[in-house]
């Protein structure tokens, strides 16, 4: 196994090592849409590029985690150093499934999402894409030195598992339900702060072996929303409204990632505006929440012929100039 530098995750996000966790954030919300294999299918390492990508950013955004990487005393896959620099076990490459019910699993604050596996999708048997139907493969564990008295037996090896999330489902952490790879189906509660690339670890859900059942590792892949957008951890909505509830004000309805709801549109609205609702966007890690966004658009009717004699009539009255403060 070959030793890596303690710069190593940081250069995969281009930051320094003294970079605050927004920095962090950024850098790696900025390459993983550059590096997410959707937008990269023809290059054959994309997947791995992008889960090393993530392996990085989840380490350095877990604050114990990354003080335990700057002080040598874990690896880059958040393994225990033993006494000659040896890590854990390895990782393999599967995709889940979808089934009827099954057992649940829950994720407490002691949870592990951050262990990190490098090649999780590239050493995959067969491929390993984004969503149902692509390859699948595993790669044994090895032991480390960390106890006394000689080495320890090899747990097995740990599965991976690539999980779509809808995308209200990640925001509002809906429990998912997954199929493992020995058939057994059940149901993964969300992390708060969950995102593309975001790992969870299923403890003794892996392949048997001398020391014990490996792991599952399970990777959130978001998806798309044909008109929400994700704005760090606020959701945005493009809201189109009538030209008489901008100009009146009116109550509207407004889909949210948590339902429906109304909406207060205030007198004399134009379009750009941008309102706000509470608590209606993506958990974070501390579990709070961001809000929704929603910029209101006035919708103008084509061809009525009513509107357009009303506005001939109305723009005679010497109204103000909107691009007044353009200085045009």
């Amino acid at each position: 196994m070959t030793t890596t530098t303690m710069a190593d995750l940081y250069s995969k996000l281009g930051v320094k090592r003294g970079a605050d966790e927004a920095e962090i954030k950024k850098a790696y919300r900025k390459l993983a849409k550059e590096l997410h294999p959707d937008r990269n299918q023809d290059k054959p390492n994309a997947a791995e590029r992008f889960a090393e990508l993530t392996s990085a950013y989840d380490l350095l955004s877990d604050r114990d985690k990354r003080a335990q990487y700057d002080r040598g005393e874990i690896d880059e896959q958040g393994n225990p150093k033993g006494p000659f620099g040896f890590g854990g076990r390895g990782g393999g490459g599967f995709n889940p499934g979808a089934g009827p019910g099954g057992a649940s699993f829950e994720f407490g604050e002691g949870a592990d999402f951050g262990d990190i596996f490098e090649g999780i999708f590239g050493r995959s048997r067969g491929g390993g894409g984004p969503g149902a139907g692509a390859g699948a493969g595993r790669r044994g564990g090895f032991g480390g030195f960390g106890t006394q008295g000689g080495t320890r037996p090899a747990k097995g090896a740990d599965i991976s598992y690539r999980l779509a999330v809808p995308f209200e489902d990640a925001a509002a952490l809906t429990p998912q339900r997954i199929t493992l790879a020995n058939g057994k189906t059940i149901d993964v509660k969300l992390p708060n702060g969950v995102e593309s690339g975001t790992q969870m670890r299923l403890a003794g859900q892996g392949e048997d072996g001398p020391g014990g059942k490996g792991d599952a590792i399970v990777t959130v892949d978001v998806r798309p929303h044909r008109f929400f957008r994700r704005d760090e951890d606020d959701v945005r909505l493009d809201l189109p409204v009538a030209i008489d509830e901008a100009v009146a004000g009116a109550k509207v309805k407004v889909p949210t990632v948590d339902g429906a709801v109304m909406l207060a549109i205030p007198k004399g609205t134009s379009s750009g505006k941008t309102l706000r609702l509470k608590g209606r966007g993506f958990h974070r890690k501390d579990g709070s929440r961001g809000d929704q966004l929603v910029t209101v658009m006035i919708d103008i009717p084509a061809d009525d012929a009513e509107l357009e004699a009303f506005i001939e009539k109305w723009s005679g009255k010497g109204q103000r100039n909107p691009r007044a403060n353009l200085g045009v």
